[in-house]
């Protein structure tokens, strides 16, 4: 300890001892909003429609407070704290050294300090967001039946998907290396899935009305290596989007990252919910975006159920959409094995499976939903 203290410069000096002796008084705070949030998370777990009432009574009043709290900021707060971790890991270090190296027990006290942090953390996330996860879920809110779908099924639904691709084409640009151009802004998209959501409220009234910003991401390039096209900051209600990746992915995981700050938690049900939001889009190249997205996980499904249904799907595509998602896979190819994106998966995973999904595989789970959705239409 003696060590630490020589080699960052400590002196030393007469403290408070009634100070260094005991939990600061918000640390106490911290520790006892902990522990009533786990007795509110084992409520959730034991009651679905209380968990459905929380959720959009009063965790939706929390997330509608975050994110107007950090939405007039030009930057997304959560990323800065990621790339300032090494200065603050290192900033606590010292300053721990400095004025909690005498003994063991002032080692122990600060921990403590430290570790109520990790309970404010748990707080923020259960009441603002852990309600969603353990509510009923999207099939029985849409009144849609959710079932194990076959490759005809599968057929359908693409056949579906198709031919409202194919109705959006002409009025969508493409480049020459096969992508197409959103015609306009990120702002300007903000604001068409935010007219888009408001029309999806008042035809879905368990979707939280939210007037919100969305987020680019100053490192997407980086973030590429992760697979991660977007992620929801519950800690600072912010929807963040990965720019990177090519236009037509953009507009649907933006209203997927809106989904889930307006409290549509699992990653299938976010994943619909973002197609029926964007669907709901007066911009053609909205709609486009959530056609094509959403084919694309039922087409990578039928193409393992039956290659001879999916090569007769694929012959419906229009050639420029073609040359769209063969882009796509070149673009991929850069990212697509990647120690980064292995570390990402396992970590979101494991949270996933936590919060009592089916983890990462969930997100490919929005076909069944997708089948359920047409068919009953049917």
């Amino acid at each position: 300890m003696r060590f630490l203290k020589k080699f960052f410069g400590a002196k030393d000096k007469p403290e408070n001892i009634s100070e260094k002796t005991r939990l600061p008084r918000f640390a106490i705070w911290f520790y006892a909003s902990g522990a009533a949030s786990l007795l509110l998370f084992i409520c959730f777990l034991c009651s679905e429609s209380f968990s459905d009432f929380f959720n959009r009574r009063i965790a939706s009043v929390f997330r509608a407070a975050l994110a107007y709290l950090t939405g007039w900021i030009p930057f997304s707060l959560a990323e800065m704290f990621i790339i300032l971790i090494p200065v603050i890991l290192m900033a606590i270090i010292i300053y721990a050294t400095k004025r909690y190296s005498d003994s063991w027990h002032d080692v122990f006290i600060y921990c403590g300090t430290m570790l109520s942090f990790v309970a404010l953390l748990f707080s923020i996330f259960t009441v603002g967001f852990s309600s969603a996860y353990r509510g009923s879920t999207l099939d029985k809110k849409l009144g849609i039946e959710r079932r194990e779908v076959s490759a005809e099924e599968l057929y359908e639904t693409a056949l579906v998907l198709v031919d409202k691709i194919n109705g959006e084409v002409s009025e969508v640009a493409f480049e020459e290396n096969g992508f197409s151009i959103m015609p306009y802004s990120y702002d300007v998209m903000n604001d068409k899935l935010i007219a888009a959501y408001d029309k999806a409220c008042d035809k879905y009234t368990f979707v939280q009305r939210l007037d919100s910003r969305l987020k680019p991401v100053m490192l997407s390039e980086l973030m590429s290596y992760t697979h991660i096209t977007g992620v929801y900051s519950f800690f600072t209600g912010e929807a963040n989007i990965n720019v990177a990746f090519p236009d037509y992915t953009i507009p649907y995981t933006a209203a997927h990252e809106l989904s889930h700050q307006r409290g549509i938690a699992r990653e299938d049900e976010a994943n619909f919910m973002a197609f029926l939001v964007c669907i709901e889009s007066d911009d053609a190249y909205i709609r486009y975006s959530a056609y094509l997205n959403l084919y694309e996980y039922v087409a990578s499904a039928l193409s393992s159920a039956s290659p001879e249904l999916y090569a007769a799907v694929r012959a419906e595509l229009s050639r420029d959409v073609i040359y769209e998602m063969r882009a796509y896979s070149e673009f991929y190819d850069k990212y697509r094995d990647s120690t980064a994106s292995e570390v990402s998966n396992a970590v979101n995973n494991t949270f996933l499976v936590m919060q009592g999904t089916e983890g990462t595989r969930s997100y490919g789970m929005v076909v069944d939903l997708a089948v359920a959705y047409y068919c009953s239409e049917e």
